[in-house]
């Protein structure tokens, strides 16, 4: 079952550099990943918080293939375990995963290996591990470690909270003087603290790698014509290869915008909580499989994707925190290449939000702390400076002021005094009765004479007619605006309707100014023809050509494609152009493992387009 025994048969390597070269193809260790690795094998244990795509895994891959011993890795997700697992077996790497899922035939020989000693890495879900059964074979071996990942699940701070995690405690009390690696890619300061206490953690230490992914392009709009802009964001943001995955805030959601954009000729399908488990598989199978499959996904596919050429996401729905933002825009550009995230949010997410916090069962502490990672949320969407900037300070870092790799660091936008509109539009709807939507509300303003205009006299009012100065689209900016500083709320359990809060109480006395931004139709995802540079060299005979080999040999591997070479790796080859085995093997991503398995191909290739 093993594809190649060879680290665990030949008696563990000792360094990490060397392993690092020979079994990853990597030169050199990035940021704080060396540190970790020395202090794992120096039998140490710790808190890693790095970003997604910044090597968090090689921080436990590597110690478990130098230190003596089976590594076991806890992982929250099925797919995300066999997909690690067949990744490391293409580099040669004695893994195997276990979980409930497996067929009992495969199950066997897994214990079968692991009680032979022929596994150097074990994945297992939480609640296998914490079996009676699975913990005493894990007794009978020498262990090298243990690697929590996915370790935000483990606190009720997190925005992934996993009950079965709480019980990891146990492994500090079960296997004293095994190394304890906790990794994540998302955690605030509190939920740091939470892994910490939870996993006997408090005096090992925490290892912060920048969150910082200036690869991807961020860009925020305001929800005017959802279907169009998403249409021109993916035309801007595909370059004929790699993913997309579409956020959206319900499964029916998921359903519609996956219906919609397969009939504009995309290969595009959903996965939200409620589909049957083998079509969640299948679904997930096939996007990690697909040349330019686009997911439309709620949260449930926030993890668990180790794909990494995923060029763009786009979230149709405001997410409910940085946390969660962050950790689901970085699932694209996880390879360094260039990607997008677009964020299209409305006046009547951020209601709901507020809404949905207010109304849960949650301990008011908890409720304070959900309303200030939604008000951050809000703050990045609405933004007026650098988004990342915004963005990494909820991660306690600060980035420059101008990034020029923001939507408002590229074209900054134009802020108005917005006081005297703001007056009209609140005593609109003071004056209609607090029973209207935006859109009543508007055509009040604007002087329109409709039918429920006509049939509630709101022709007679004072604020009749007064904004006919200004088009709708700035008057449901202001009307949005004014919700995201907390000035109106959204009747959103009824229809809709408009409700001023006392925070609306000095704009109308005139005793606040409001600085509304001037907003933009345009999702503005740095188009080509703004100088952003190309994800791959697409066009280029020979990136191409090594692209259809890898597609083929993916297929009759069955295996998604990126695990095969990656684009970055497909990228470097094609800029190297190496002649022989020796210049093949310097390429990032090439290591022992695959040099055997496809240098003849990949030479090939490279000299029928030299």
């Amino acid at each position: 079952m093993v594809a190649s025994l060879a680290l665990a048969m030949e008696g563990p390597p000792v360094d990490p550099e060397e392993v690092l070269h020979r079994v990853f193809g990597h030169a050199g260790f990035r940021g704080r990943q060396a540190e970790i690795v020395h202090h794992v094998m120096d039998g140490g244990s710790g808190l890693v918080l790095m970003p997604t795509g910044g090597g968090k895994s090689l921080c436990f891959q590597v110690p478990a293939l130098c230190r003596e011993g089976l590594g076991v890795v806890v992982s929250p997700l099925i797919a995300l375990m066999e997909d690690q697992v067949a990744a490391l077996r293409q580099q040669g790497v004695a893994a195997a995963a276990l979980h409930s899922d497996l067929d009992e035939d495969v199950a066997r020989e897994v214990r079968r290996d692991l009680a032979r000693g022929a596994l150097k890495l074990l994945y297992v879900s939480p609640e296998r591990l914490l079996l009676d059964s699975t913990q005493q074979r894990l007794h009978e071996q020498r262990l090298a470690l243990f690697a929590i990942d996915e370790a935000h699940c483990v606190s009720q701070w997190g925005h992934h909270f996993r009950p079965e995690y709480r019980a990891l405690t146990a492994l500090a009390e079960r296997f004293p003087g095994v190394p304890r690696l906790a990794l994540t890619a998302t955690a605030d300061q509190r939920t740091v603290e939470d892994i910490r206490q939870q996993l006997g953690l408090e005096d090992a230490p925490v290892f912060r790698g920048g969150f910082d992914r200036p690869n991807i392009f961020i860009s925020s709009a305001p929800r005017e014509s959802e279907r169009g802009q998403l249409r021109e964001f993916v035309k801007a943001a595909s370059d004929g290869s790699g993913a997309g995955i579409v956020y959206c805030g319900s499964r029916a959601k998921t359903e519609s915008t996956a219906e919609w954009l397969r009939a504009d000729g995309h290969d595009a399908l959903c996965f939200h909580a409620g589909m049957e488990a083998e079509a969640k598989r299948a679904a997930h199978h096939r996007f990690a499989r697909g040349d330019n499959v686009i997911m439309a996904a709620t949260i449930a596919f926030g993890m668990g994707i180790d794909r990494p050429d995923v060029r763009w996401v786009a979230h149709l729905d405001l997410p409910r925190s940085p946390e969660s933002w962050y950790q689901e825009i970085g699932r694209a550009g996880r390879d360094g290449l260039p990607a997008r995230a677009l964020l299209m949010y409305g006046a009547g997410d951020i209601a709901l939000a507020r809404h949905r916090i207010e109304e849960s069962p949650a301990a008011d502490d908890q409720k304070r702390i959900e309303r200030m990672r939604l008000d951050a949320m809000v703050s990045i969407a609405e933004a007026a400076t650098c988004r990342r900037r915004i963005l990494l300070r909820c991660f306690g870092e600060d980035g420059p002021e101008n990034c020029g790799a923001c939507d408002v660091c590229r074209t900054p936008p134009r802020l108005w005094d917005g006081t005297v509109a703001a007056q009209k539009l609140l005593s609109a709807v003071l004056r209609t009765g607090r029973r209207f939507g935006v859109a009543h509300i508007v055509d009040v303003l604007r002087g329109r004479m409709t039918d429920k205009v006509a049939q509630f006299a709101h022709d007679k009012l004072p604020t009749y007619g007064v904004g006919k100065d200004l088009p709708d689209a700035t008057w449901r900016g202001v009307a949005r605006q004014l919700v995201a500083m907390g000035a109106l709320d959204v009747a959103v359990e009824n229809h809709g309707e408009l409700v001023p809060t006392d925070s609306a109480r000095p704009i109308l006395k005139g005793e606040q100014k409001v600085l509304l931004r001037e907003d933009l139709t345009s999702a503005r995802p740095a188009a080509k023809d703004r100088g952003a540079r190309t994800a791959v060299p697409s066009g280029d005979a020979l990136f191409e050509a090594l692209r259809t080999w890898r597609r083929a040999e993916s297929s009759r591997q069955g295996l998604p494609a990126y695990m095969i070479f990656s684009d970055a790796t497909l990228v470097a080859i094609t800029e190297a152009k190496p002649d022989d085995e020796g210049e093949l093997s310097l390429i990032p991503g090439v290591g022992r493992s695959k040099l055997e398995r496809y240098a003849e191909d990949v030479l090939r290739v490279v000299a029928e387009h030299a």
